[in-house]
């Protein structure tokens, strides 16, 4: 394995491309009690068109989802969540728009948890019978997810920005397009897109590098399978469908949403600069410190229940932020008079320097956060970049560069409301 060191944050990157393209990575900690392991593929729910080899495939919405929930199933019988559990680990997985990922953290029998992470992982076992019975508890899940105004508010917003991309539709997908989805539509998506080229292991903890690699390269299949090319559609423009949403739910107060969508840098040191750009700007603007936040708070605009984020996602970029409020209407103008002052004067020199200390200090604690290290390195390896540059790359961000991002992603014509309110909606 290769080793790239980070020495001013002490911290050392050990990596290797196997023969059959999987990506390790491996952040030694020596004297840690805890060690976690992610096992990730390039696949969310947005991975619906793609093409292998040149063949253009279409799949239903919710197939990278539908397979998370059924690859803890062993032909024997096991359930793979169980076993790891019984083993003293504490698994999950997740799926996103743009990754599935497999994780567990453990104190102890760390390698035979990892050879059943992979294990079960690369070995794919559905019968007509098991999907049958999963498609109606997914249903469940996606029917109680239409009754979650949270949610309601989520993709309603995304569906303002994004006229065709399929971020603006559940990971979960649809009961109806869930319905079309067979044992063989599983299969056919593992063997495509869980092939080790497309995938990455990551782990943090007290381990031997070049022990996990050679665990790896012995459990995965040999074969180099060719990467799937995802398709997302014809490029959209930067304007949103609409500027306001109303919907009605059951709240005890109004929420919102503000959203614009950005252009999002393909992969590379470009971007991993953009998503920090991205952040550190909005942290500076819209923070919990900043005078937005606080002035809009001191009038009782905004409470504690506010957040704001920059995502990138397959091939997207949206940058989102909202809470409750009695008046979104007041917190949008807000937004734009904060933008349209930084626009006349810039920056505040004094807090964007005290918001980059934050933000360095803020990624300097998460290297002891072993689950999120760790997906950021996959999302990394999918993006092409490596995560643990960000705090060296963070520090050459200047004030310009952030002014730059907030006078273009936030002008008034790019910015969406969405409001989700009690009593009456449109």
């Amino acid at each position: 394995m290769q080793k790239k060191s980070f020495d001013r944050i002490g911290e050392s990157l050990f990596f290797s491309e196997l023969p059959n393209g999987l990506h390790v990575q491996v952040i030694p900690k020596p004297g840690f009690a805890v060690s976690f392991a992610a096992f990730a593929t390039n696949y969310g729910g947005a991975h619906r068109r793609f093409s292998v080899d040149g063949v253009m495939q279409d799949t239903p919405a919710g197939v990278a989802h539908y397979l998370e929930h059924k690859m803890f199933d062993l032909p024997d019988g096991d359930n793979a969540l169980a076993l790891l559990s019984a083993n003293g680990a504490d698994p999950n997985a997740f799926t996103s728009s743009g990754m599935t990922a497999y994780y567990f953290q453990s104190t102890a029998h760390f390698e035979e948890n990892l050879r059943l992470l992979l294990h079960f992982v690369s070995t794919p076992y559905f019968t007509a019978e098991t999907v049958q019975k999963e498609r109606g508890i997914i249903g469940q899940e996606i029917r109680m997810g239409e009754d979650d105004p949270g949610i309601a508010l989520y993709y309603g917003l995304l569906r303002m920005l994004y006229a065709r991309h399929p971020i603006r539709d559940r990971v979960a997908g649809t009961v109806e397009s869930i319905a079309q989805i067979t044992e063989q539509t599983l299969y056919d998506c593992h063997r495509i897109f869980y092939a080790p080229s497309n995938m990455a292991l990551c782990v943090a903890g007290d381990v031997d590098p070049e022990r996990i690699a050679a665990i790896a390269e012995e459990l995965l299949p040999v074969e180099r399978a060719p990467i799937p090319k995802a398709d997302f559609g014809e490029a959209e423009d930067l304007l949103p469908l609409r500027q306001r949403l109303h919907l009605q739910m059951p709240v005890s107060a109004p929420q919102f949403l503000i959203g614009t969508k950005l252009k999002a840098e393909s992969d590379g040191p470009a971007a991993l600069r953009q998503r920090l750009v991205s952040t550190l700007a909005l942290r500076t603007l819209v923070g919990s410190s900043s005078p937005f936040y606080t002035g809009l708070y001191g009038k009782g605009l905004l409470n504690r229940d506010y957040d704001y984020e920059a995502d990138f996602t397959a091939g997207t970029g949206t940058v989102i932020l909202g809470g409750e409020s009695p008046d979104p209407e007041a917190v949008f103008a807000a937004l734009q008079e904060a933008v349209a002052e930084v626009a006349r004067s810039g920056l505040d020199r004094d807090r964007f320097s005290r918001a980059k200390r934050a933000s360095l200090g803020a990624r300097l604690r998460g290297l002891e956060d072993f689950d999120s290290l760790c997906i950021a390195n996959a999302a990394g390896v999918f993006n092409g970049y490596c995560a643990l540059d960000a705090l060296s790359v963070l520090e050459t961000i200047g004030q310009g560069e952030c002014e730059a991002f907030l006078a273009d992603a936030l002008a008034p014509e790019r910015l969406a409301l969405a409001v989700m309110d009690a009593k009456g909606g449109s």
